[in-house]
């Protein structure tokens, strides 16, 4: 089979203006970027919103490989099939990063005959939204130095002059850091301020993050409009002043310059794919310390346009789709009408004890051979995050992505167990390698279960206390025994609580190889006690996220923790970035 990029290259898109048109978006809210992208305006959610919505499909999956299962490819592939079938679907994803992924996946949505194109704009980072939130990131953390540092050098009598109050910005608790959209481990963890002039500022220890980790990046998914971006952007937390009270973007001055730098970015970005179906590709936020979902513009705009729309959460079903419910459903008020469950052989097999996969390594025989026996013990990863799934009140449909050296047998038994397990439907696939047409019984069984009956919930209410939350989500998800609040996240807990923000939606960061905390739990770990070492605020984007599992070294490093922004095995491989 040819390579993603020459498949690709092999079709030419039609004209954006024309997709746009099919799919109903009128010529004056469209800002093209050439012919085979374009901005929409915002003024297409007002103009529709007395418009009935389509109906709503997550698609998620069973706990991958780092390899990853193809739910990007699946999203696109059902997509394409719907069309197919005659309906009107709109595909909403995140942006590609080039941060932790880029290297294994290319940079690209999909793969084979089931991607977004053209799949070059995806590495040129399309329409300059990861460089609108790195350069507003950056503001802000330039604004941070330069008031500590003025007010640091600043008497009494000439800071008056300024009309400014003083914000004795405590510099040991800022927690805003700089971020860039390159994994460059060498500024993870970093020294400013070196310079013998004071001018160039305030000596303090920080360090970059990749962009698609920034608030700001939650803060564009997360946000209804350019009003509710705007009041977002103010409230974000930087750090606390020397009483101990938090200080916001707002109070630095920098929040109104943020938004003018994103005020393009917070438009989606219409793209197409393979066969011509229309696709938002908007915000991309990570899936651990932010929510990996994309956008709530995109997906109102999408519902009034199309029949069925198709989005998608990162990770596993106990992390972007348990954050797609309580986050993102939670802040947009909408509910879906079906979850889609990817699933492979390969993943089945690493649950039921398989050899190590590793990247760029190759496969060991287990994943391509036949091999019941390995099937059968790692089903039980797979029939849990079914649970997962129909415990927030829709109907599951299986995808199980077909690969070229799967046995029948295998496939088979994992269709068989998905349905007897609880899913409306499981459905082999092959749009990979057919498109559209290797998705047609997916999409026919995903129409199906969009009709039944349904009564989407969250897992927990507002107003329920923080620890309440944490404990609910580890023990109703990850099936854990009970948590362990360190003393630190025991005080910020309270801190928080005692500043208001006690009625913010959990977002749990851990890794995305375990349906626990640990990523050598696999298959469906029972008994388990979740450390939660720190809890974290994202006031401007509405969340507060608990850091799980306990500080691991560095290898070659023994007396230094592990930095902010990554988690790493025994072994010293990356298995979590937060």
């Amino acid at each position: 089979m040819s390579s993603d990029i020459d498949i690709s290259r092999s079709v030419r898109p039609r004209a954006i203006s024309e997709v746009a048109a099919e799919a109903g978006i009128w010529p004056h809210e469209l800002e093209p970027y050439g012919h085979v992208k374009a901005k929409v305006r915002l003024d297409l959610c007002r103009r529709m919103a007395d418009q009935p919505d389509g109906k709503y499909i997550d698609v998620t999956g069973l706990t991958p490989t780092p390899l990853g299962e193809g739910k990007t490819t699946t999203s696109v592939g059902l997509t394409q099939a719907l069309g197919a079938l005659g309906h009107r679907p709109f595909l909403c994803i995140r942006q590609p990063s080039m941060g932790p992924t880029f290297g294994i996946k290319g940079g690209a949505a999909g793969g084979g005959c089931s991607q977004v194109i053209p799949m070059e704009e995806f590495n040129l980072h399309l329409t300059s939204d990861i460089h609108a939130v790195s350069i507003s990131n950056n503001l802000l953390a330039a604004a941070i130095d330069a008031r500590i540092k003025h007010e640091e050098h600043a008497d009494d009598e000439r800071w008056a002059r300024t009309g400014l109050d003083r914000l004795d910005i405590a510099p040991e608790t800022v927690t805003w850091r700089r971020v860039v959209d390159v994994n460059d481990a060498a500024l993870r963890s970093i020294e400013t301020g070196l310079s013998d002039s004071w001018m160039d500022g305030p000596r303090r220890r920080t360090g970059f993050d990749i962009a698609v980790a920034s608030e700001i990046m939650a803060v564009l998914a997360l946000a209804w409009d350019q009003r509710d971006l705007r009041r977002r952007l103010g409230r974000i937390v930087i750090g606390a002043d020397r009483r101990g009270e938090p200080v916001t973007a707002e109070q630095i001055g920098c929040a109104g310059a943020m938004a003018v730098l994103l005020k393009d970015a917070v438009k989606p970005t219409l793209m197409q794919t393979l066969e011509g179906q229309p696709a938002f590709v908007h915000a991309g936020p990570f899936a651990s310390i932010a929510h990996g979902n994309s956008s709530i513009i995109a997906d109102r705009m999408a519902l009034k346009l199309a029949d069925y729309v198709v989005t998608e959460s990162g990770f596993g079903s106990e992390l972007g789709m348990e954050k797609f419910f309580n986050i993102k459903c939670r802040t947009s008020g909408l509910r879906p009408d079906c979850v889609v469950l990817v699933a492979t052989a390969r993943a089945v097999k690493v649950h039921g004890g398989g050899p190590k996969v590793t990247p760029g390594v190759t496969l060991d025989e287990a994943y391509t051979r036949e091999n019941l026996k390995l099937v059968e013990a790692g089903l039980p990863n797979l029939l849990r995050h079914i649970e997962i799934a129909r415990a927030f009140g829709v109907p599951v449909v299986v995808a199980i992505n077909r690969f070229e050296t799967d046995a029948a047998s295998e496939l088979e038994r994992i269709r068989a167990a998905a349905e007897a397990g609880g899913a409306a439907a499981a459905v082999v696939c092959d749009h990979y390698t057919r498109g559209g047409q290797g998705a047609i019984d997916l999409a026919e069984a995903v129409v199906a279960a969009c009709d039944q009956p349904s009564q989407p919930r969250l897992l927990y209410e507002d107003d329920m206390p923080v620890r309440e939350k944490i404990e609910t989500v580890a023990r109703e998800v990850y099936l854990a025994a009970g948590v362990d609040f360190s003393q630190r996240a025991q005080e910020q807990i309270d801190r928080y609580e005692q500043a208001g923000f006690g009625h913010l939606p959990i977002c749990m960061a851990k890794t995305h190889l375990s349906l626990s905390h640990d990523p050598a739990l696999t298959g469906v770990p029972r008994g388990f006690t979740v450390p939660v070492r720190e809890v974290r605020l994202s006031a401007g984007a509405g969340f507060l996220y608990p850091l799980l599992g306990r500080i691991r070294t560095m290898p070659g490093l023994p007396s230094r923790p592990a930095f902010l922004g990554v988690d790493v095995d025994d072994d010293g491989n990356i298995v979590g970035m937060f």
